[in-house]
């Protein structure tokens, strides 16, 4: 039986409890290594590389709708959105 852990933030220096649930489902996910940053910080660095990331605007060529993609298309090769994306994935 996992039992909560007390760790410290790299980033901000704060104590932050890391629970048994979050131990169990890191187990579950193959993570190896306990988590360095708290939960604020983990979010806020999240944020922050969403943030940067430049999306493409693109028209899917399986439905015709207009989306954003966060790479730069080729024009050798289909780009769909979310939605066409995944209902091919399935084939």
């Amino acid at each position: 039986m996992k039992e909560d852990k007390t760790l410290v933030c790299a980033d901000c220096g704060q104590q932050f409890v890391f629970t048994a649930s979050e131990q169990e489902f890191y187990e579950e996910k193959g993570f190896t290594n306990e988590p360095k940053r708290c939960p604020a910080c983990r979010r806020a660095r999240k944020q922050q590389r969403n943030s940067s990331r430049k999306l493409f605007p693109v028209v899917c060529a399986e439905c015709g709708k207009e989306t954003m993609i966060p790479f730069e298309p080729k024009e050798d090769r289909p780009v769909y959105c979310r939605e066409c994306f995944e209902a091919r994935k399935g084939n």
